[in-house]
């Protein structure tokens, strides 16, 4: 493994390690990291088995920190947000939305890499990655809201981070929607990295 990935890797465990310290609600913390705790070890073995690019892991650095960021205040209070907040004139705190927005935008790169591998058309290789983006934020939607009514809940609202917003799942389902069409302005870069995976 090249030592940009190391670095990259070893940065991410740190920002875990420092976001695991005293989290704001230690349950909805760790349900929020069940997850980490399967996709770190699966993306470490998908990059010894595929080699991600720099880009794509520096991609998914930055994505996987502001997670953590997330997990430690959760989603609905992460404090440092409430500058944009006010600033932008908002009645909730958007942290939620902008982490789902860049999930779309920041983890489509990793996900690209994967799937030129085993697809044999670009057209293809990039519609399939924008319909996992747009499958996994609903799935992650369902499984967050199956979390939490079965474990714990009474974390409801602080775990979820609704802020009273019935709409809340479905809205952060578009952000990534977004996320991942943003990806595909940069087309003719998506096509040069299929042809050098394929």
């Amino acid at each position: 493994m090249p030592k940009s990935h190391k670095l990259i890797y070893g940065i991410y465990t740190i920002v875990w390690i420092i976001m695991a310290i005293n989290p704001k609600y230690p349950l909805a913390w760790l349900l929020e990291n069940v997850l980490v705790f399967l996709f770190f070890p699966f993306v470490i073995w998908m990059d010894f088995k595929h080699h991600f690019s720099v880009v794509a892991l520096a991609m998914l650095l930055v994505f996987a920190s502001l997670h953590s960021l997330g997990s430690h205040f959760t989603y609905a209070e992460m404090e440092y947000f409430d500058v944009v907040t006010k600033w932008m004139g908002f009645e909730r705190n958007h942290f939620d939305r902008v982490v789902h927005f860049l999930f779309g935008l920041l983890v489509f790169r990793a996900l690209f890499e994967l799937v030129a591998i085993k697809i044999k058309t670009f057209k293809a290789a990039i519609f399939f990655t924008f319909t996992l983006i747009l499958s996994i934020s609903a799935i992650y939607e369902i499984l967050e809201w199956l979390a939490a009514i079965i474990f714990h809940p009474e974390l409801g609202i602080a775990f979820l981070g609704t802020q009273g917003d019935v709409w809340d799942s479905q809205k952060d389902t578009v952000a990534a929607f977004f996320g991942g069409l943003f990806n595909i302005m940069f087309y003719h870069v998506y096509k040069d990295i299929f042809h050098k995976k394929a």
